[in-house]
């Protein structure tokens, strides 16, 4: 009985990567925002990170059960 952190690890990185990649979606034709950043949309790119790791914890968690 050992404590599985992979579960709310996945669901906390998933639910702010989607969040964060909706946000930058939404806002990627706005430069000015992004004007500091080089013209990079950072928060698509990141929330993109977050939600493939999240998944990819998700994965495994459902993998070792």
């Amino acid at each position: 009985m050992g404590l599985d952190i992979r579960l709310p690890i996945g669901m906390m990185f998933s639910l702010i990567g989607a969040l964060l990649a909706v946000s930058g979606f939404f806002t990627r034709d706005d430069t000015a925002m992004y004007q500091r950043s080089l013209n990079i949309n950072v928060n698509l790119w990141w929330g993109l990170f977050l939600l493939v790791f999240g998944l990819l914890m998700l994965f495994l968690a459902r993998r070792k059960s």
